[in-house]
């Protein structure tokens, strides 16, 4: 499960930083002293646990976590027990208090890898199970629709829900780029940006920041480009 830590103390990053790489299901991603780095990195990188210090200068851990996507798992870590009710009205998985037991970290963490799982589950079980090697069922509207990969444009996240964006249609489904991502031919589809996974054979042309599709423009990101251009020019000598 990848997980970031923000924290504003150096220290208490680096206490955290030791919890975490001890433990072998979590995988750290990178550690921030403030919510709005946190909050740019999280534009570009799926995050599935932040260990989120309340007391911040600047945006509050509270606040932040009230725009993080439900589908982002929340453990708290503060050295003040007054903010527990608070954490509550976020929805966070666990409240820890400083200085963090390893013990009581653990025990966190493992309501989190449970929670995690369940989201998983849930986001596999709105698709049918017989998945082909053209086209796939995914539920929609109380329906399940068939699309074919070749037909898809590109997908669009948004928040908890995926975008399919077809030629003619567009279907929205609850579930996550992570998992979608899953579900794709990996010699057809790139993913761009922190929003956006496309079918490379729809591309009509690019430059160094966009990619067109149709009349449709979606911008390159900055942690994807090199990946972009490598894969999508290694897809197009393959065709070769």
């Amino acid at each position: 499960m990848n997980c970031i830590i923000i924290d504003d103390e150096p220290l208490a990053r680096e206490a955290m930083e030791m919890l975490v790489e001890e433990n072998k299901e979590l995988s750290l991603l990178g550690m921030f002293n403030s919510a709005m780095s946190a909050a740019r990195f999280m534009e570009e990188h799926s995050v599935d646990l932040i260990f989120l210090d309340i007391q911040m200068p600047g945006i509050t851990g509270i606040e932040f976590a009230h725009t993080v996507s439900k589908r982002t798992l929340i453990i708290f870590t503060t050295a003040y027990t007054e903010y527990a009710l608070d954490s509550y009205e976020v929805d966070a998985i666990d409240y820890l208090v400083k200085p963090i037991e390893a013990e009581r970290f653990q025990k966190a963490v493992l309501k989190a890898l449970s929670y995690h799982s369940l989201l998983m589950k849930e986001e596999k079980e709105a698709l049918e199970t017989n998945v082909s090697s053209e086209y796939f069922f995914v539920k929609s509207e109380r329906k399940y629709f068939k699309v074919n990969y070749a037909d898809i444009l590109f997908i669009e996240g948004l928040k908890d829900y995926v975008i399919l964006q077809l030629p003619e249609q567009r279907i929205i489904t609850r579930m996550n780029m992570k998992g979608i991502s899953e579900l794709l031919p990996q010699d057809m589809f790139l993913r761009v940006n922190k929003s956006y996974i496309v079918n490379t054979r729809h591309i009509d042309s690019f430059d160094n920041n966009d990619i067109y599709i149709g009349n449709y423009e979606i911008a390159i990101g900055n942690s994807y480009r090199d990946t972009f251009f490598e894969e999508f020019l290694m897809k197009g000598k393959r065709k070769e």
